[in-house]
């Protein structure tokens, strides 16, 4: 292997000091990283520019804004982009093969599929519908731009795409309360997507379609089969196929704890709280404009009498 590849990876962060050095550290291979971060508080910065990261200061304004502005604004020196985020590895087996896959006289593809492991409670999980899980990380610069949606983003590619052999791992360093706090934020964002789907207001830009890409044909199965199926069900059924029909079993206590979280917990608040704002929405609607500050206490049946009307 040269002493760099000329590709430029580009890492999101935010608060990501217990991560991102084993992230720069897998990607030395590469000639340049940039490191575009939603002001952290945490030592995150500091870190990134000793290890030679190219440090720039964004506020966060949704993954796909945040990845966009990025593309549009940093000053890449080569025509390969790598995204990545903090919490993930390049292998040295991967690497060796985006080296040999990026060479102008063997390369005939603008992307490339990876092939993303997951490590929890220090168990890789290769059962339960999780691997292989193929995502668009790596395509030439001019050529890849990130849909514009709440959650669930992928690469819109202008030309064609391959897969290349090797995973890369996604090993999450900080503690499972990190995990429960980061997804219930997820699912604030996942209930909204949802709400806008059903309402025809969100972007098409990637078309679901089932017999085209995997990546079209997991959107159809979303909008198609997963967002029709009743609220508070969904999640039985997705762990019932997840965990016995996927046999996610397999991977035992680890994939056990993963699956009642990922496939239970995290689905079943994103209904919950879809059932929530539907509720708010209705409240809202009933009501006059002029009353609409009153809509959120309206909107609640429990709220608690105030102090002077107890008797």
């Amino acid at each position: 292997m040269p002493p760099a590849w000329p590709v430029s990876v580009l890492v999101l962060t935010k608060n990501e000091e217990a991560n991102i050095a084993g992230c720069l550290e897998s990607v030395r291979w590469a000639d340049e990283v940039f490191v575009v971060d939603s002001l952290s508080t945490d030592r995150t910065t500091e870190i990134a520019e000793a290890m030679g990261g190219k440090v720039y200061r964004h506020p966060f304004e949704g993954f796909s804004q945040q990845r966009n502005w990025a593309l549009d604004n940093l000053p890449f020196s080569h025509d390969w982009i790598l995204v990545l985020d903090a919490d993930e590895r390049i292998p040295p087996e991967l690497a060796a093969e985006i080296g040999e896959a990026i060479r102008p006289t063997d390369n005939k593809a603008d992307g490339f599929y990876l092939d993303r492991r997951l490590c929890f409670l220090g168990r890789w999980l290769t059962h339960g519908g999780l691997s292989p899980n193929w995502i668009l990380r790596l395509f030439r610069r001019g050529h890849g731009r990130f849909e514009m949606r709440p959650m669930n983003e992928h690469v819109i590619l202008t030309g064609t795409a391959a897969f290349l052999r090797h995973p890369f791992d996604h090993l999450d360093n900080r503690p499972l309360s990190h995990w429960i706090a980061k997804h219930n934020g997820y699912t604030d964002l996942q209930a909204q997507e949802y709400l806008l789907e059903r309402n025809g207001t969100l972007s098409k830009s990637l078309r679901p379609r089932f017999f085209a890409s995997h990546i079209q044909r997991r959107r159809w199965i979303k909008t198609r089969l997963w967002n029709r199926m009743p609220l508070l069900l969904r999640p039985f059924v997705l762990f019932f196929r997840n965990y016995l029909i996927k046999r996610g079993f397999l991977d035992g206590k680890a994939g056990f704890i993963y699956h009642v979280l990922w496939s239970f917990w995290y689905p079943f608040l994103v209904d919950v709280k879809i059932v929530e704002r539907r509720m708010q929405l209705g409240k809202a609607a009933e009501v006059p404009e002029e009353r609409a500050n009153e809509v959120a206490t309206a909107a609640d049946p429990c709220v608690r009498p105030s102090d002077s009307t107890i008797r």
